[in-house]
């Protein structure tokens, strides 16, 4: 171990030329978080045998190497995530959002819901328990398949693993039947079949139109748009606006705010409604 390491330098052009980079490609605004840049990638940098931010930009505007854009994506907006996260948003979903789908779904019995930015999968599992154990007793066959999308291989990578230390707060009887112990790593579990097979995990840029089969009755957007500046972030609610069915859910995280729009209600804490389209001016 290097006890003498030290950040790479990253000049003010640099510096700019790649807040630019990744707000056009990505949407995520880089442009207050300069000592988070070289904090994240001076180590990987320097392993890679690079002196300074100079060299290793050059290489990556003019290859675009997938790999080089994946290490800056995964080092820049890695993000924190966890089992039951902000748990009354899973609560809300069972008392009143499950229970609407399942009269507005009876007749195809398909819901359509989306964890968008699932970083290392925790969420999307989380939301497939509460659909197994609603829909389980459920008359019927409900398909309740959960697509599950990130920007980063690395995250879909760990999250199609399904390696987990679950929550102390996970109940018991959960962790009984959703989660397989490992039999090398104590405290380690793996997600049971029932629950991975009821995930898609799909590489995908919230910058990219979406163009999926369904429309959405439930969509999970939780800690992603705090990356994002405000004009990038009402042009991506704007199309989720139009990837939803009428009256769908929009779920962000305490910590951000949709701000005054047309398009949406605040119906519970970080919960919005769809509304009906707005007129056009």
């Amino acid at each position: 171990m290097d006890m003498m390491f030290h950040d790479l330098n990253i000049s003010d052009a640099d510096f700019q030329r790649l807040v630019k980079f990744i707000h056009n490609n990505y949407g995520i605004d880089l442009s207050k978080k300069r000592q988070l840049i070289t904090s994240r990638l001076s180590h990987s940098l320097k392993s890679k045998g690079y002196k300074d931010f100079n060299a290793f930009l050059e290489h990556l505007f003019s290859k675009k190497d997938p790999e080089d854009l994946e290490l800056v994506l995964n080092k820049l907006t890695t993000n924190y995530t966890y089992f039951l996260r902000e748990k009354e948003h899973f609560t809300f979903l069972e008392k009143t959002i499950l229970p609407e789908l399942e009269q507005r779904h009876m007749r195809d019995k398909v819901l359509s819901i989306w964890s968008a930015g699932c970083s290392s999968g925790e969420e999307p599992y989380t939301l497939s328990i509460y659909l197994k154990e609603y829909f389980g007793s459920r008359p019927g066959s409900w398909d309740t398949r959960v697509l599950a999308t990130d920007i980063s291989q690395q995250a879909m990578a760990k999250a199609k693993a399904a390696i987990y230390q679950p929550p102390v707060d996970m109940p018991a009887e959960w962790l009984r039947r959703y989660f397989v112990p490992s039999k090398t790593n104590p405290g380690e579990y793996t997600v049971a079949p029932a629950i991975r097979n009821n995930v898609i995990f799909r590489t995908f840029n919230l910058m990219e139109p979406i163009q999926f089969r369904l429309k959405f009755d439930v969509i999970f957007c939780r800690n992603v748009m705090i990356y994002f500046d405000q004009s990038t972030r009402d042009a991506l609610i704007r199309r989720f606006y139009d990837a939803m069915n009428p009256n769908a859910y929009l779920f962000i995280s305490h910590s951000e705010s949709l701000g005054q729009t047309p398009l949406f209600r605040l119906v519970a804490p970080a919960v919005y409604r769809k509304n009906s389209a707005p007129a056009r001016s």
